[in-house]
């Protein structure tokens, strides 16, 4: 079957976006908003009006489209506009919408600890024990290396993470002895989650088809993704004596006296916006799930997610590490 052949206009966007090293989903993104767009117009989007997209907006409204989505398409028309036709006059008035801020689903310990027993073999209790454990996307725990546990240190390396950013990120006991009993079953030689071909890793929709059938074994009648186990690790730590600085981009742990960066996230998914329900303290007997995440953090001092050396608070002597 013969491929469509690529309008020029098109092929300027893409090439545009490609030298800007947008990622291939952006770019498809763009470019279906954009053929989008165009269909509502009926003609060529390059003889398009400011008129005219003020009409589409409005459109997008009527038909009870998501913000997201709105968004997103506004952004690919910006672009567009902006960058492959250079005519910025046109999208002026084109305004994105506010988003409804909600909060997070969150699982409590014992239904991650069900979650994790319920999982569909090793790989996948591994791969989320990793995501709960660490606090990780799943984006970033599929990308894992075998190569990324340092088990010296005691922290697992997340290469290109959100943002392109490289970080390091902790690794208890419990978990590190968990991915040895799953090295020693599988015997992983480059990706640490290897997918049904080894030369590629797991894929994050095989992941997240996992997460739901261990859900549905489980019996949790929340709705869970794998995302939802990075919002309850940063909840359960927060009822652990947790507690996040003013900077929305650093966490700060204040438990036995030392000062501590824990987790760096972006103020909308605040868990602290949440009451914890029956939030338990270091004195509390801690279940299996809760391991998962405290047993790293005894006895340690952290300054920032790329260095471990002893730091005391703002102005302070520093804390000798134990």
């Amino acid at each position: 079957m013969l491929e469509k052949p690529i309008s020029p206009l098109r092929q300027r966007m893409i090439d545009d976006m490609t030298a800007r090293r947008f990622k291939e989903k952006v770019r498809k993104d763009y470019v279906r908003h954009v053929r989008t767009f165009a269909a509502f117009l009926g003609r060529s989007p390059d003889t398009a009006t400011s008129e005219d997209l003020r009409r589409f907006q409005l459109h997008m409204a009527q038909q009870q489209i998501s913000a997201g989505s709105i968004n997103a398409a506004v952004a690919a028309l910006r672009f567009f506009f902006n960058v492959t036709l250079e005519r910025p006059d046109l999208v002026r008035h084109l305004t994105t919408v506010n988003t409804p801020c909600r909060a997070p689903v969150v699982l409590s310990q014992e239904e991650v600890a069900r979650l994790l027993e319920a999982a569909p073999g090793l790989k996948v209790k591994a791969a989320l024990s990793v995501a709960y454990g660490a606090g990780l996307r799943v984006s970033e725990v599929v990308a894992l290396k075998v190569s990324d546990i340092d088990s010296e240190r005691m922290t697992l390396r997340v290469e290109r993470g959100k943002g392109q950013r490289d970080r390091y990120v902790m690794l208890s006991p419990q978990l590190l002895e968990l991915l040895r009993e799953w090295w020693r079953a599988a015997r992983p030689q480059a990706w640490l989650f290897p997918g049904q071909n080894p030369v590629n890793p797991m894929s994050a929709r095989q992941l997240n088809r996992a997460v739901h059938a261990a859900k549905n074994l489980a019996g949790i009648s929340k709705r869970v993704s794998t995302h939802t186990l990075r919002h309850s690790f940063a909840t359960h730590l927060l009822e652990q004596g947790v507690e996040y600085s003013r900077n929305p981009g650093v966490a700060r742990a204040r438990q036995a006296g030392d000062d501590r960066t824990l987790y760096p996230r972006r103020r909308q998914h605040d868990p602290r916006r949440q009451k914890p329900l029956g939030a338990t303290g270091p004195q509390h007997r801690q279940p299996i799930a809760a391991r998962l995440t405290a047993g790293a953090w005894r006895g340690l001092a952290w300054r920032s997610p790329t260095s471990f050396e002893p730091m005391g608070r703002r102005g302070a002597r520093p804390i000798p590490a134990m």
